[in-house]
């Protein structure tokens, strides 16, 4: 279930233990095989427990941690709050009653930013969502403006660039192809397809580049757009990452 996208893992346990699961028509039972031809029926609670699974976009400021409070820096997980929930001008008029702190529980980033780095934080409560950004097979770009210093004040050459874009390895590994290009003088735009632990400021150090600041701007078809620094908001029911 989790492989066709109608579940998470959690979920598909979840719901076939409850009895919400039919396979050809027989309850499904922990272990079952799914064969191609096979028709997979899914009882309607489950449907209205999956659809009231949040996923929010936070703009997430610096000095924050992405996941769990560590080395004594706080979560940006608590910016999720009632009180910072933001309204897009240009967004359809929110339905439905306002949210609470108990509809914001479970809530789980989908990704890593790094505590001196800022933009657009994916947390959710989905675990089809979390699969389809952080999963191996993960191809959702993540778009980054990173402001930057070549190390001796020159201009970095266009073969260290062409480096950035495919050529470069971390911790003995091939990186996949990224989109490296000049935004201005002294900004580049990365686009990459996947997510190691500080990948880009080490790119860039390894070319002789210091980051000076860092913010991702985009995941998938989402954009941070005007978003505030230390706001978030709901991901509209008909916003899709890809």
């Amino acid at each position: 279930m989790s492989e066709l996208g109608l579940a998470s893992r959690r979920e598909a346990d979840e719901w076939i233990e409850r009895g919400w699961v039919r396979l050809d028509g027989e309850l499904a039972v922990l272990g079952s095989k799914w064969l191609p031809g096979q028709k997979i029926t899914i009882d309607a609670r489950a449907k209205r427990q999956q659809a009231r699974r949040i996923t929010i976009l936070l703009h997430k400021p610096i000095g924050y941690v992405s996941g769990q409070a560590e080395d004594g820096h706080q979560p940006a997980s608590l910016l999720v709050t009632p009180e910072n929930q933001w309204h897009s001008p240009r967004a359809k008029k929110p339905q439905g009653p306002a949210l609470q702190r108990k509809d914001l529980l479970g809530l789980a980033p989908a990704g890593r930013l790094d505590i001196d780095s800022t933009g657009l934080l994916v947390l959710t409560q989905d675990g089809r969502i979390a699969k389809e950004l952080i999963g191996e097979e993960s191809q959702v770009e993540k778009e980054y403006l990173v402001r930057v210093r070549y190390t001796d004040g020159a201009r970095l050459p266009d073969a260290d660039l062409k480096r950035l874009n495919h050529g470069l390895s971390l911790d003995g590994r091939v990186l996949r192809r990224a989109e490296v290009s000049w935004q201005n003088d002294d900004q580049l735009r990365f686009i990459l397809h996947e997510g190691r632990k500080r990948q880009i400021r080490r790119m860039c150090e390894l070319v002789g580049l210091k980051v000076l600041g860092l913010k991702r701007v985009r995941i998938g078809l989402v954009t941070l757009a005007d978003l505030p620094p230390g706001k978030w908001r709901l991901l509209e029911v008909d916003e899709k990452f890809s």
